[in-house]
C-alpha cells in the first residue's frame, strides 16, 4: 500500500464536522478510544500537521464508526514506530530512534509475499555491514481479520539441533523453532552444524509459508581474535544483523503482528549472552582451556577472564570486517546522552535498570549508578505474549516458536504492559 493510499489528510467541510461529531462511536472490543486520542494528539503536539489535531480525530472517529478501526496515515505510522523505540523502557540504545527507516508494508499480508519481503529487510539493513536501523511495518490485526505473524524470534537465527543424549548442536535456545521447522519439511544442511541459519515461518493471508533465508542475504562474521590466534580454531560466528520479528507494534491502538525492526548489536550480547549463557552456546569452558586459565576454583576467575577475551573477539572481528557494532562503554554514554535529550525536551524517559545495565562490568559502566523512571509508554513494542522484551537489545528474546492460534488478539492495556514489564524474568 503506497503511502498515498493512506493519506487522509482532506480538510472536511464545516457541515460535515458537524455531521462526524455526531457519530456514535462502537470501536472493536479491545480498542482503546482513550489511547487513540492520546496518539493523535501527540503526533500533533510533537509533529504539526496540515490538518488540526481537531479535524483529524473527527476523520477518525468516523474510520472507528463505520469500521470498527481506523487508518494511520503514513507520517502517523513513521512516528508511531520511532516514538515506540523511544519508549521502549529496556533499550539501551535508543539515542538514534529519529533516524529509524520505517518502510511501510501494509498492503502485504499474504505469507509469501510476507516473507518475501522480509528478505528485502534482511539485505536493506544490513547494507553490506553498515547496518541501518530499519522496520518493516505489515498489514495491521482488523475487526474480524488478524494480520500476519512471524513465528521466528528473529529473521535470522540459528538451528537448535536435539541429540538423542540430550544435548543440542547449535543454539539451545532455539530447539522448538528447529522442530517446527523440520516437522513443515525444511532439509538442514549436511552435515548439520551449530550456526545452521533458520527458515522462516510465516502465517498471513489464510496460509503459512517456509521460506529459507538466502545465503547472499545473511551476512556472518568469523571470530578471531588480536592476541589468540587459536581462537578461530573454535570455529565461531555470528551474524550481522539482529532483527526482532515476533513483537506486536501498538501505535494508537492498532496492533501490527508483524514489524520486523533492527538496530544493530552491541558486542555483548554477543559475546556475554548468546556465546556465554551456560543454557546457549556455553563457551567460556572452551575458551579458558584455550588460554590455558586454572579452572579448579571459582575463586581464580577462570570465568571473567575468559569473558573478557571472548568479547575482545567480537568486537575486534565485527569491526576488522566493517560490520557496525558498539561496545557497552560507549553505549553506557550515549544512553545518558539521551536521557538528557529527552528531559531537555520535556519527556519522561522510561528505562528498566535490570536491563539498561550491560551483562558485564555493570559496575563500571555510568548507567549502572543511578535509579530510572520505570512507567512504561504507548506507544511500543510488545510480545507476542509474555513479559516485554527489548526490540534494539537483542539478547532477551527467548519467545516460544508455537504459531499463535489464528484469533484477533486482544488488545493488551497500559497496565498489563506496566505489569508485564514489572514480571520479565531475566533470561538471555
Amino acid at each position: 500500500m503506497t503511502a498515498a493510499r493512506h493519506s487522509i489528510w482532506v480538510v472536511p467541510s464545516p457541515a460535515r464536522q458537524a455531521r462526524l461529531a455526531a457519530v456514535p462511536v462502537t470501536a472493536e472490543p479491545g480498542l482503546d478510544l482513550a489511547e487513540v486520542e492520546d496518539f493523535i494528539r501527540q503526533h500533533h503536539r510533537e509533529q504539526p500537521q496540515p490538518m488540526s489535531v481537531q479535524q483529524r480525530l473527527m476523520e477518525v472517529r468516523a474510520q472507528i464508526g463505520a469500521t470498527g478501526t481506523y487508518v494511520h496515515t503514513a507520517a502517523e505510522l513513521a512516528f508511531g514506530a520511532r516514538v515506540a523505540w523511544r519508549n521502549s523502557a529496556a533499550c539501551i540504545g535508543r539515542l538514534y530512534w529519529r533516524s529509524l527507516t520505517v518502510i511501510d508494508a501494509r498492503h502485504l499480508e499474504d505469507a509469501d509475499e510476507v516473507a518475501a519481503a522480509c528478505v528485502a529487510h534482511v539485505r536493506a539493513a544490513t547494507n553490506g555491514g553498515r547496518i541501518r536501523p530499519t522496520i518493516t511495518i505489515f498489514a495491521p490485526d482488523r475487526p474480524g481479520r488478524r494480520g500476519p505473524r512471524i513465528h521466528n524470534s528473529q529473521l535470522i537465527r540459528y538451528a537448535g539441533y536435539r541429540l538423542g543424549d540430550g544435548r543440542v548442536l547449535g543454539d539451545p535456545q532455539n530447539t522448538e523453532l528447529t522442530d517446527a521447522a523440520l516437522a513443515r519439511g525444511w532439509q538442514p544442511p549436511r552435515p548439520r552444524g551449530r550456526f545452521d541459519v533458520l527458515p522462516l515461518i510465516v502465517t498471513g493471508g489464510g496460509g503459512d509459508t517456509l521460506v529459507e533465508l538466502p545465503p547472499d542475504a545473511v551476512l556472518e562474521v568469523p571470530l578471531r581474535h588480536p592476541d589468540i590466534p587459536g581462537l578461530v580454531d573454535l570455529g565461531l560466528r555470528w551474524h550481522a544483523l539482529p532483527v526482532i520479528s515476533n513483537m506486536r507494534l501498538r501505535i494508537g491502538g492498532i496492533e501490527y503482528g508483524a514489524a520486523p525492526f533492527n538496530g544493530w548489536y552491541m558486542g555483548t550480547e554477543i559475546g556475554a549472552r548468546n556465546l556465554a549463557d551456560r543454557d546457549r552456546y556455553d563457551m567460556l569452558p572452551q575458551i579458558a582451556r584455550l588460554l590455558d586459565l586454572d579452572m579448579s576454583d571459582e575463586a581464580t576467575l577462570w570465568r571473567d577472564r575468559a569473558l573478557v577475551e571472548l568479547n575482545r573477539a567480537v568486537l575486534w572481528s565485527f569491526r576488522r570486517d566493517g560490520v557496525t557494532i558498539t561496545d557497552h562503554h560507549t553505549e553506557s554514554q550515549r544512553f545518558l546522552t539521551h536521557l538528557k535529550r529527552e528531559e531537555k525536551a520535556g519527556r519522561s524517559c522510561p528505562a528498566d535498570w535490570s536491563w539498561i545495565v550491560p551483562p558485564m562490568s555493570g559496575a563500571l559502566t555510568p548507567v549502572f549508578h543511578r535509579y530510572y523512571d520505570t512507567a512504561n509508554q504507548l506507544p511500543n513494542f510488545l510480545p507476542p505474549q509474555g513479559p516485554m522484551r527489548c526490540p534494539f537489545t537483542t539478547t532477551k528474546d527467548s519467545f516460544s516458536a508455537r504459531p499463535e492460534q489464528a484469533t484477533l488478539a486482544p488488545a493488551v492495556s497500559l497496565s498489563a504492559h506496566r505489569r508485564a514489564s514489572r514480571n520479565a524474568p531475566k533470561d538471555g
